[in-house]
């Protein structure tokens, strides 16, 4: 499997206003392709906590980007998402998890713990590459757009799913 294209990472991103989020969320950090995107589009007073399991990618992320204050690389699952928080929800979260490879019951916990990590109105960006995770994000969200991006190998299936209040 090849990284996430730099277009793909654009397109995910854009349905989202970063320049004006005070925290955001990433779901797998990877080597940092979503994780660079982001901080070039945050504001100077926001954060991004970036989540990622494997440690070593964790420490790679550490080390490559470390030094921007804004960015906290957390060793830990995505599950975990609310106990670092710290009682602000997050404006936004993009996720380039495998959910349809997940167990349903760890990928259940983890889109769970996005919902009720997101603010009200917020929205969840999510990379795949399989459609077959949309209904269960409609199910989920208020509001899910739907995008297809052919450019990166393999073709990313992009969904923005809008936190509506309930």
């Amino acid at each position: 499997m090849l990284p996430t294209s730099r277009r793909a990472v654009r397109d995910l991103l854009d349905p989202a206003d970063l320049s004006g989020a005070r925290t955001v969320v990433e779901f797998g950090a990877g080597t940092g392709v979503c994780t660079r995107e982001i901080l070039k589009r945050l504001g100077p007073d926001a954060r991004l906590l970036a989540f990622e399991l494997d440690r070593s990618l964790a420490r790679l992320v550490s080390e490559e980007l470390g030094s921007d204050p804004r960015l906290r690389v957390i060793n830990d699952s995505a599950e975990n998402v609310t106990l670092y928080l710290e009682d602000e929800p997050a404006d936004v979260i993009v996720s380039a998890l495998p959910f349809t490879t997940l167990p349903a019951e760890l990928r259940r916990s983890v889109l769970g713990a996005a919902h009720r990590a997101l603010a009200p109105g917020g929205i969840f960006l999510v990379l795949q590459y399989s459609p077959l995770i949309r209904a269960e994000l409609e199910a989920l969200f208020g509001g899910v757009r739907f995008r297809f991006s052919p450019l990166n190998v393999p073709p990313a299936f992009l969904f923005a799913c809008e936190k509506v209040p309930r």
